[in-house]
């Protein structure tokens, strides 16, 4: 009795639960019932449509055969060996034959006489030639021998391949009205290159004659077995008939499940490869040889899509009922909701007083975070500003530290020319006091030649030391490489290195700016001079070439090269792998900023020779008025 009033609430439940549960299953079995009537004709469609065409690539395959009995029946030669075969050689014969089975594509070509013995044939070379043998036995002598053509499906009794033969009467005299055939041609064909097109279609195919007995199929292991079990009288018939030789022509296993209409069947094998899979049986017939061409279509499409719609049946249910749970319970929700209203409204109002209180003070912190916010900004505004100046700074500080790596070449390239200066200077004082000017002359013109080399020295001193324009121009790569040598002209000769340049005849051009181009090939070609200081046989290789709208320009050496763990750092502001005291590590940092800058890119890679830097620009127009080159260096 006390628990009485809950029992009503837990029967409803339960019948509630029974009731969702009895609906789920309703349900997936319909959307199962459905897909598996829909997927089953489609797959009865995709039957049909394979069967057919199968069926008639078969007919049209035997039938273009059709005529080469009776073409070969009206040879000449065929006809004059028939009327005397005794008194005639063979083999002219023989080989005739044999070129109308290569020509044709058949298996074997052969002529019988009246008696059914074979008098010639196409295998006469073969172990088991046809020559001599009888086959009187087979309906397509009788058939041609009654004067019409004949045609039948069997193994060989030679060589026991499956072949279809087709047959015509020879006649020697065909103008008297009781006139019979004097012979026999036959052709045969094997039918093998069908079968082997069979086996690329996702279905299985088998033909039965009219014995029931499966003589081609798609499956090796179903040829030559009964659609169904033979009795001891139907066994002994069919070997008498010599079709299948002895074959043991065992059952083939198949067992029919359901029929779904007069054409289509559901069947399994009891035994056999094909054991443990269901399949859509289609059965065509082929009057025109009296055989019936069955397809087999594995049903898992079918199961599948049965689980996939029973599945989806069942998850849409179930989104239903969760629909319909959740808003029963949201209107559960919402009553509960307007029976506490009134007391919510309470609550709010004492909190919104709160609030109030609390946005005042929560603004007036915001208003001071936004204070130090601004500060921040201007202050990171500044740094960045004075990082700019500083990495200009750096740029140049590092061309200055180059001009200092070169001091040494520079003064000894200085110090003959002024030597020699002062030397002609002397004579040309002497040769004025005795009174030959020519001599004087000379030795002046010598002493303003050797004074414009050294202006060329300290001009290309100047321009390397002179800071960029920022302003972006079309620069001949060949002329930009040829300066940056002519600056490391006095090392390269004292360390022995030689300079291989492979670059084009016509000048190339990349947008860029020149100053920072040179410079960073002035950098480049230091840091290979420094890899190859301790070679053998220092070597410098400079190369350039476009491709489409870029042009790469490639500084290799053959020293020692970089290692693979510092080429992802080895443009990282101060990475060296030098010495201590003998470099910061700006050079390639300071280098790679410079060709970003002008839009390009600066890579470095190992070659089976030594290091390579990458430089990519973008590939520019010759100018309208090309800049001047600078001097070609004069000795002395």
């Amino acid at each position: 009795m006390i628990h009485s009033p809950l029992f009503p609430s837990s029967r409803r439940r339960l019948v509630w639960i029974l009731a969702l549960l009895l609906g789920l299953v309703v349900g997936m079995w319909q959307a199962a019932e459905f897909a598996r009537v829909r997927a089953l004709g489609e797959l009865e469609e995709d039957a049909e449509n394979e069967l057919r065409l199968s069926a008639a690539n078969l007919q049209g395959y035997l039938l273009r055969f059709d005529y080469l009995p009776p073409m070969l029946a009206t040879r000449e030669a065929v006809r004059r060996f028939l009327a005397s075969p005794q008194s005639q050689n063979p083999m002219p014969l023989n080989m005739l034959l044999d070129r109308f089975r290569f020509t044709a594509g058949v298996s074997d070509v052969y002529l019988l006489d009246r008696e059914g013995t074979t008098l010639a044939a196409s295998n006469w070379h073969r172990p088991n030639t046809f020559i001599g043998h009888n086959y009187s036995f087979r309906s397509y002598y009788t058939q041609a021998m009654n004067g019409q053509p004949g045609r039948f499906f069997g193994l060989g009794t030679q060589s026991l391949e499956r072949g279809y033969f087709f047959s015509a009467p020879v006649w020697l005299d065909d103008t008297a009205p009781d006139a019979t055939p004097d012979g026999v041609i036959v052709i045969k064909v094997l039918l093998d290159e069908v079968e082997q097109s069979w086996a690329e279609q996702d279905a299985e195919l088998f033909v039965t004659d009219g014995d029931d007995i499966i003589f081609m199929a798609s499956r090796p292991e179903l040829r030559m077995s009964a659609l169904y079990p033979l009795d001891v009288a139907e066994r002994d018939m069919l070997r008498r008939t010599r079709r299948y030789a002895m074959e043991p022509l065992n059952y083939s296993g198949i067992r029919v499940d359901a029929d779904d209409n007069a054409n289509g069947r559901q069947v399994s094998f009891e035994q056999g490869p094909l054991t443990g899979e269901h399949y859509l049986s289609l059965t065509q017939t082929i009057t025109e040889f009296g055989w019936q061409m069955h397809i087999l279509k594995p049903l898992t499409p079918v199961a599948r899509a049965q689980w996939i719609a029973a599945l989806m049946a069942g998850g849409l249910y179930g989104l239903l009922v969760l629909g319909g749970g959740v808003g029963w319970q949201r209107w559960r929700l919402r009553r509960e909701r307007e029976a506490f209203a009134e007391r919510e409204r309470q609550t709010l109002a004492r909190v919104r007083d709160e609030l109030e209180v609390s946005v005042a003070r929560r603004t007036r912190d915001l208003v001071a975070s936004n204070q130090r916010l601004s500060s921040e900004i201007d202050e990171r505004l500044r740094a960045e500003a004075s990082l700019r100046q500083t990495q200009d700074e750096l740029v140049q500080a590092a061309k200055l530290a180059v001009l200092g790596q070169l001091a040494a070449g520079i003064n000894h390239e200085l110090n003959q020319p002024l030597a020699a200066i002062r030397a002609y200077a002397e004579n040309a004082r002497r040769f004025i006091e005795l009174a030959r000017t020519e001599q004087a002359d000379a030795n002046l013109g010598q002493i303003v030649e050797l004074t414009e080399r050294m202006a060329e020295i300290s001009a290309q001193l100047r321009q390397f030391s002179r800071k960029s324009s920022e302003r972006h121009e079309s620069i001949a790569v060949q002329t930009c490489a040829e300066y940056a040598l002519r600056l490391f002209q006095n090392r390269l000769r004292e360390s022995h290195t030689e300079v291989i340049q492979t670059m084009p005849a016509e000048p190339l051009w990349v947008v860029g700016d020149l100053v920072r181009l040179e410079q960073v090939l002035v950098n480049l070609i230091g840091n290979a001079l420094q890899a190859t200081s301790g070679q053998p046989a220092p070597r410098l290789i400079l190369s350039a070439g476009s491709e489409g709208d870029v042009v790469q320009i490639r500084v290799e050496d053959n020293g020692p090269g970089i290692d693979e763990e510092h080429l992802t750092h080895i443009f990282e502001p101060f990475f060296t792998t030098r010495a201590p005291g003998s470099g910061l590590g700006l050079g390639l940092s300071i280098s790679s900023r410079i060709m970003k800058d002008l839009g390009g890119s600066l890579v470095a890679s190992n070659t089976d020779r030594g290091a390579c830097f990458t430089l990519t620009l973008a590939a520019g127009e010759p100018p309208v008025e090309p800049p001047a080159q600078p001097l070609e260096s004069r000795h002395a």
